[in-house]
């Protein structure tokens, strides 16, 4: 007799598959709509070309100009960009020039060395030439050697290599020719790690270019803070400096953000900040974890907020006629976090939630501390979404705020956070680059974290705030953009290995890394440079097992309970699939065993190709414990299950 076969919406993976009964308990790449299981949608990358950009992006925003056109901000560990009308631009700020520098080149080499006493810079950073002169012995151009490059090796304090596009065809410059250095700022680390240079251990400790065996410095992963301030870009490199990029600018995409825009200066803000926040009601710029006194970067104080004067992102020192001003948080260690709620902006230390409201002179704001004992884990894994906050939490668990704080209740919170056995929890040593985003054409927030052993991201839990559900994915995004500026989410991904293609680097290696920008909910199918390939979606259910319904005088009816108590063995002899939205073909697997600590194999005849013609399907599966997996492995190919129907009856107790 067919029954039909039900379950309940999202996963539970902190169950057993035995005791999941009548719940899903694995997946990939799968959401829940109107509580049933589908395919997520595909993703294209952007930019023409297929362009990537160097590093791994830790920070996104996007905004627009007062004359409607759109951006969306990406900061890298290697620096800042922008994507705009299709393509990137590069708007890193540049650090203090050097100049004076002298060149050096040989006949049929490509390198070029640049002789500057005491230059301070380190093998990898990039750096632009520019105001190069050059001598009669060498057949390059000025124009030639004005590029930017990575740098190679650093022989000495005193010179530095780079990599010319081509070699020198005359017989080469002898430290005549002359050049202008311009470093690209420092962002940080792409991960976690030990710090081993300048700074980290006592004078005489090492020999110069030999690197120290061992350092208690840990350096965090480089990051930045994303806002826009009206039409101009407002970002904070993580416990560094703030600038400016303003799209009102002339020719503005040939402009690199620095701190002394027109009339948008931050030359007087801090110069060691976590990070920063525009108040978009009231018009002043936040600082949080900043200095306690401005220009000395040895008063940084985790817990420490500055605020400038209103309508002035240049204006710190509180006077009788300006709302600039100051305030320290007194719970935690350290803030984490800072993003704008409906009419507030709300602040996450590492212990405790706090709400910051305007409230005018002669006091400015507000504080209310409003929640202890739920601190966040990292500066991106809070969201505002559907008039409410939404955070991990420091320790793990996940918090919601909508006037008061609450926890989430989570039936995958074991396997996002806790490491045990073959379950890899999240690597809280790498907290800090946990990444939340949310979609609001699905009503989702994602989380996006490493796991145990990783440094990077490679995982995702995601919370439907609508049908409270969870769910959990393999995509790894390490920044993500709601729809909003544009039609979809954007959001970038990490491939460690490949070589960036912007900006066009001389002599660079692979060793930053490259991220992919992409548009999300477009098509089936994940596309990129590589081509189009399918995006493997399945779902996978707990197992089942019956006991043959018995009337009230206790008489066989020959009707199964599917919820049984797994008396019987069962005898599937077929299905009725249904799908909605199916696209392509579906594969459907029946898992048997005997007894719930048994390897689950899969049944004689399966998997099963379900096309959309398909309207049964025959089998001859065996076991005392069922359960079903969903997937899909082509281009081309997507489903939304609906409700089995399946023919299966006791099969005796042995």
């Amino acid at each position: 007799m067919l029954q039909k076969l039900k379950f309940k919406a999202g996963f539970n993976k902190q169950d057993t598959e035995s005791g999941a009964e009548g719940q899903w308990t694995d997946g990939d790449f799968v959401r829940f709509r109107y509580g049933l299981p589908e395919k997520i949608g595909g993703w294209l990358q952007l930019t023409s070309g297929q362009k990537t950009l160097p590093g791994v992006a830790r920070a996104q925003h996007t905004f627009a100009s007062f004359a409607g056109e759109k951006y969306a901000a990406i900061g890298t560990s290697e620096g800042l960009f922008l994507y705009y009308g299709g393509d990137f631009f590069d708007i890193t700020p540049l650090d203090t020039a050097i100049t004076g520098g002298t060149l050096t080149t040989v006949n049929g080499s490509r390198t070029v060395t640049i002789n500057k006493g005491s230059h301070g810079l380190a093998v990898g950073r990039y750096v632009t030439l520019s105001s190069v002169t050059v001598t009669g012995d060498s057949d390059f151009t000025a124009a030639e050697l004005e590029q930017v490059y990575e740098i190679l090796t650093v022989p000495d304090v005193d010179k530095f290599t780079v990599q010319a596009s081509r070699a020198e065809g005359g017989t080469g410059m002898t430290a005549a020719g002359s050049v202008t250095v311009n470093p690209y700022v420092i962002v940080g680390p792409r991960t976690q790690t030990t710090g081993f240079g300048w700074s980290t251990s006592t004078w005489g400790d090492s020999t110069w270019n030999t690197p120290r065996g061992t350092s208690s410095v840990t350096l965090d992963p480089g990051n930045w803070s994303l806002d826009n301030f009206g039409q101009v870009l407002v970002a904070t490199i993580f416990n560094g400096e703030t600038f400016t990029w303003n799209a009102g600018a002339s020719s503005p995409r040939a402009q690199r953000a620095s701190k002394s825009t027109t009339n948008f200066q931050t030359t007087n803000n801090p110069g060691a900040t976590r990070f920063t926040l525009t108040s978009d009601r009231d018009r002043h710029l936040f600082h949080f974890g900043t200095e306690t006194t401005i220009g000395n970067i040895t008063t940084q104080d985790p817990m420490f907020v500055r605020f400038s004067d209103q309508e002035d992102l240049n204006t710190y020192t509180p006077t009788a006629t300006n709302t600039a001003g100051t305030f320290r948080l007194d719970t935690g260690n350290e803030i984490r976090a800072a993003l704008q709620g409906k009419d507030y902006v709300f602040v996450l230390t590492d212990l405790a939630a706090y709400v910051i409201q305007f409230v005018g002179p002669p006091f400015t704001f507000s504080v209310r501390q409003v929640g202890t004992n739920c601190g966040c884990i990292g500066q991106h894994a809070a969201v505002f979404i559907n008039g409410a906050v939404y955070w991990m939490g420091a320790e793990g668990g996940f918090f919601v705020f909508d006037g008061t704080v609450k926890s989430l209740p989570s039936l995958v919170e074991d396997f996002v956070f806790s490491t045990d056995g073959d379950n890899l929890g999240l690597n809280f040593n790498s907290r800090d680059i946990v990444y939340a985003g949310a979609n609001n054409l699905y009503t989702e927030v994602n989380w996006f974290y490493p796991k145990s052993g990783s440094d990077q991201i490679d995982r995702c839990v995601t919370y439907n705030y609508q049908e409270n559900i969870w769910t959990t994915s393999s995509l790894d995004r390490t920044t993500y953009s709601d729809q909003g500026v544009f039609d979809a989410p954007y959001a970038t991904d990490y491939e460690e290995t490949s070589t960036p293609v912007f900006p066009s680097i001389l002599g660079i290696t692979n060793a930053a890394g490259a991220s992919i920008y992409y548009e999300h909910e477009e098509g089936v199918d994940q596309v990129n440079s590589s081509g189009t390939t399918a995006i493997p979606a399945f779902i996978r259910s707990g197992d089942w097992d019956i006991t043959s319904r018995r009337s009230a005088l206790g008489q066989a009816t020959g009707v199964v309970d599917y919820r049984g108590d797994g008396e019987f063995f069962m005898a599937v002899r077929r299905f009725i699939p249904d799908f909605k939205y199916q696209t392509g073909n579906a594969k459907v697997t029946l898992f048997v065993s005997a007894y719930p600590d048994d390897v689950a194999v899969s049944s004689p005849l399966g998997p099963f190709t379900i096309t959309s013609s398909t309207d049964k399907v025959d089998t001859r599966a065996r076991g005392r414990l069922v359960s079903i997996k969903i997937e899909n492995d082509s281009t081309g190919e997507s489903w939304r299950y609906g409700t089995f129907r399946l023919d299966a009856q006791p099969d005796g107790r042995r």
